[in-house]
């Protein structure tokens, strides 16, 4: 009742954009442990899971979390007129935000808060990516519907999809005999096709979510050593200190994965 009653207070005080950042969203309202906290991926897993999806669905999507750190009710509102790629900086503005009601898609200028509202400059892959998008698209949005629409909460699980089928994550399913409930659990393993779909390869041993797309984004700028204002201005917070408590994690902690880290820090060709 406590955990319940503290996770009430704090979603009201989110909500009604008091603070900027809830403590308490990963407490369990039934007691015991919070949830595991979700890390960023590493370069090679970020690797995996482009070539796993280049030309699928949640191709433009991932691309766009990882490379320019929206979240994801930013990606799904971003339209067109919001993404300039032909100056010399080509950049994203962050204008617009997507809910879900009764799913059905809803587009509004609220954003999370006031600091959501930000331009942010994308590199070269992330450049080519979308033009190549655009060219395709015949919708206002980037990421949209066979009709052009936005997507609702529905299309996009089926869309994210694709990410999870592949992954070897144990999954499990239901049937029914003679009115009997049978449960069947899958155990993917590396490398292997899918029984059904001989096209689709379990070649991801990790999971992805959505969230840690952007997760990645915001490490990596903590980990190439840019400074926390600029990091906490591209990630959309509030303060600097959301930014660094969440994100600024180790993301290598290996003696050969830190060894670079180390000796670019210190010069070890001087003296003391």
């Amino acid at each position: 009742k406590m955990n319940m009653l503290i996770k009430c207070v704090f979603y009201s005080a989110e909500e009604s954009k008091i603070i900027s950042y809830n403590p308490a969203a990963s407490l369990s309202a039934k007691g015991g442990t919070p949830k595991q906290e979700k890390k960023a991926l590493t370069d090679e897993q970020v690797k995996i899971l482009l070539d796993t999806i280049r030309g699928l669905p949640p191709y433009v999507f991932v691309m766009i979390g990882l490379y320019a750190g929206l979240r994801r009710e930013e990606i799904l509102a971003l339209r067109w007129d919001c993404v300039f790629l032909d100056g010399a900086t080509p950049y994203i503005s962050v204008r617009r935000a997507w809910r879900s009601v009764n799913n059905r898609p809803v587009i509004s200028t609220e954003l999370k808060t006031p600091a959501a509202k930000r331009d942010i400059p994308i590199p070269g892959k992330l450049v080519e990516c979308l033009k190549e998008a655009k060219e395709k698209s015949k919708s206002e949005y980037v990421i949209s519907d066979r009709n052009g629409n936005a997507l609702a909460e529905s299309q996009f699980v089926r869309v994210w999809k694709y990410i999870a089928v592949r992954s070897t994550e144990e999954r499990c399913y239901y049937t029914y005999v003679n009115g009997q409930k049978i449960k069947h659990v899958v155990k993917p393993k590396l490398g292997e096709h899918q029984p059904n779909n001989p096209k689709l390869v379990y070649t991801m041993d990790f999971q992805v979510t959505p969230h840690q797309l952007r997760h990645t984004y915001i490490t990596n700028l903590i980990y190439a050593s840019v400074d926390p204002k600029t990091v906490q201005y591209l990630a959309g917070h509030e303060n600097s200190k959301v930014t660094m408590d969440i994100y600024a994690k180790v993301k290598y902690n290996k003696p050969d994965q830190l060894h670079g880290v180390i000796n670019r820090a210190i010069d070890t060709s001087k003296k003391d």
